[in-house]
């Protein structure tokens, strides 16, 4: 057992307290105060410090875009097609990937890993830990979502080379084309017939069947607004990936119950769809009702910064209950997985961070981050 105690407890659901936590077997057992220790409790003493959830950042290429290597870690976008659904991010995830190790210090211990939005339809992705030597004990929720891209990146990789999709009717036309696709297939396995294999399609009934969503780039407004129109055509769970005009059309977003991941919003202005790229998004959505989560979109702005982007968005006027949440408990029902983590309560993972200050004061470091009970950073406790 471990005793986590004298903290200032940063909840993650919106409430803030001193008190004690209570870990176990990799969970937490008990919160409150004056918690008594038995014989075989380890005590952490973290008077003036704060205890924190472990951060969640729900879009990344962790692992699976490996820095500093060059060509060899690019292992992020099957461009061989622009249609890919049967391809898995976790075929291709390095655990010892420098990036993790930064996630953890930065307090990071929850990660979605997808494959890049160069294909229409690019595959699936998978919900892990920051901590861990095999993949597959890594994972919390596997597969997490089915990646697709609209607006200029496909249009980008595969017009340039005279393939489709040359235009964004071409995009909305190819996820369509599969869609339908993946329909006659489910139709003829509930008629009883066997058709041809065909693993695409198998793991977009998976959609289809709600199993999973669609996570789904899109930049500008009217591509925000095609994906919701295929939405509601195939009656299929979505959520929106970076949202970046997301303002423009908000309260169309709220009419439409889906989650979204803004960001990377510390990046430059790279692209033509980042033109009108700022912090004003997160507040405009986040007034009209959208659960918004931050994202880093790992590599593009580093892991390590996830929390620096929710301090910057306050600081540009989204609340910091919201900005908190953004990083947390609305991360985690963004990915699915907030029965486990995303908030510290009774019953969920100890994944734990303790700062030596206000998290949301950018001077205020990272001195442990648990996982699962863990200590995966920081000194061990005697």
């Amino acid at each position: 057992m471990l005793l986590i105690k004298n903290g200032t407890l940063v909840a993650g659901t919106g409430s803030i307290k001193k008190g004690d936590l209570l870990i176990d077997d990799g969970k937490i057992i008990k919160i409150g105060e004056g918690i008594k220790p038995d014989v075989r409790t380890k005590i952490l003493d973290a008077e003036g410090k704060f205890v924190t959830p472990g951060l969640i950042d729900v879009h990344t290429h962790l692992g699976i875009h490996e820095e500093g290597i060059g060509p060899a870690g690019h292992d992020y976008n099957e461009t061989s097609n622009p249609v890919t659904p049967y391809v898995r991010a976790i075929d291709g995830i390095n655990p010892d990937e420098k990036g993790f190790e930064d996630a953890r210090k930065a307090g990071v211990t929850t990660v979605q890993v997808m494959p890049g939005s160069a294909n229409v339809i690019g595959g699936e992705m998978a919900v892990i830990k920051t901590a861990g030597t095999v993949i597959d004990q890594m994972v919390i929720r596997s597969p997490s979502g089915m990646k697709a891209a609209f607006g200029e990146n496909p249009k980008r990789f595969y017009g340039n080379k005279g393939k489709s999709p040359v235009t964004r009717m071409g995009i909305a036309a190819l996820f369509r084309k599969e869609m339908k696709r993946a329909q006659d297939y489910l139709r003829k396995m509930e008629n009883g017939e066997v058709p041809d294999a065909d693993l695409g399609a198998e793991q977009l009934i998976n959609v289809l069947k709600g199993g999973i969503p669609v996570r789904a780039h899109a930049h500008r407004a009217d591509d925000i607004a095609t994906i919701l129109r295929l939405a509601k055509e195939f009656k299929i769970d979505v959520t929106i990936e970076h949202c970046t005009e997301g303002h423009k059309i908000a309260s169309y977003i709220a009419d439409h119950n889906v989650r979204v991941s803004v960001g990377p919003t510390l990046s430059t202005r790279s692209k033509i769809e980042l033109a009108d790229k700022g912090w004003h998004t997160l507040s405009a959505l986040d007034q009209s009702g959208v659960p918004v989560s931050i994202t880093t979109d790992h590599p593009v702005v580093g892991i390590d910064s996830l929390i620096l982007s929710a301090i910057s968005a306050v600081k540009h006027g989204l609340s910091e209950p919201s900005a908190w949440k953004a990083i947390t408990i609305n991360a985690a029902k963004h990915l699915g997985v907030d029965d486990r983590v995303g908030s510290l309560e009774t019953g969920k993972d100890a994944d734990v961070v303790i700062w030596s200050g206000d998290p949301f004061d950018a001077r205020s470091t990272v001195e442990k981050t648990l996982i699962n009970g863990e200590i995966v950073y920081g000194s061990k406790i005697q």
